[in-house]
């Protein structure tokens, strides 16, 4: 059995699947586990930086950080969003995608697969609908992982709606 068919199997049998929300200031994941009854949040949290310290060392915070998620959580497979350069904003785009830099390391680093999402397919898979408001994304969240309020704060949730993504993307893969 191959590597990949090894974490498909895995991922069949109760797998957990980690969203990760990218942000240099707070940077929202979710792990998601696979039940008889669907999806349960596993649990949810958010790795913050320390605004005051030099780039370089809030990069390192971030990477140490989902390596110990990685490491106490032991997710199957990781998904983040995909996310595109804002030309009202490049200098707040440039930091984003440094960010998401040490996030990807440290799940390359941890050997998890890696799927990549855009966000109209995030809410296309979760409302039916590529352009679906922010209450609609929340109302089904917390309908799929049978929630009574919205995980908060809303990195949580947003990368509740990445993992919830990722689990109904791989739920039929061979």
């Amino acid at each position: 059995m191959t590597a990949s068919q090894e974490a498909i199997a895995r991922i069949h049998s109760g797998g957990r699947y980690l969203g990760v929300d990218p942000g240099l200031r707070c940077t929202g994941y979710a792990v998601v586990h696979r039940t008889v009854r669907g999806p349960v949040l596993l649990e949810g949290g958010v790795i913050e930086t320390d605004s005051k310290a030099a780039l370089h060392l809030r990069l390192r915070e971030l990477a140490d950080g989902l390596r110990e998620v990685i490491r106490e959580l032991k997710p199957d497979v990781a998904a983040m969003e995909k996310v595109f350069a804002n030309p009202r904003n490049l200098k707040s785009s440039l930091l984003l995608a440094q960010a998401r830099g040490a996030l990807l390391l440290s799940i390359a680093e941890s050997s998890l697969p890696l799927v990549q999402y855009e966000p109209t397919r995030i809410k296309r898979m979760l409302t039916g609908s590529g352009r679906a408001p922010k209450e609609q994304m929340q109302m089904a969240i917390c309908r799929e992982l049978q929630l009574q309020q919205l995980p908060e704060p809303h990195d949580v949730a947003d990368a509740s709606a990445i993992a919830l993504c990722l689990f109904h993307s791989l739920r039929f893969a061979a």
